[in-house]
């Protein structure tokens, strides 16, 4: 036998609707805080970290291998992508997650 469904209340089913979205925004909070600084120091440390690391790792491997300057000038270059990369994905909303779905959108601060 087939139940059929009673009607659900339109504001009940919009409530419950913006609810789930309430959660889904907590749980893909980018982890950037709200001030201009805060960001703008999270940011640059991103870059920073990346050369810094990425030119490290050049310097390591042209002292090992005896291949002075090549490896620093790769790394150094893997190291700006990075970076720059990076702050892309901060800047979109990606953070630390893997793939490109549910981009946050800054203008409407809808996650589509």
């Amino acid at each position: 036998m087939i139940k059929k469904k009673e009607p659900v209340d339109f504001d009940l089913r919009l409530q419950k609707a913006r609810d789930v979205n309430n959660r889904l925004a907590e749980i893909r909070n980018d982890g950037l805080p709200k001030g201009g600084k805060a960001r703008a120091m999270r940011i640059s440390t991103e870059l920073i970290v990346a050369v810094v690391v990425g030119g490290g790792i050049g310097f390591f491997l042209d002292n090992w291998l005896d291949t002075r300057p090549w490896f620093l000038l790769g790394f150094l270059l893997l190291g700006n992508i990075a970076g720059i990369w990076n702050i892309f994905r901060l800047i979109n909303g990606q953070s630390y997650k893997i793939g490109f779905k549910h981009v946050k959108n800054t203008r409407t601060n809808k996650i589509t």
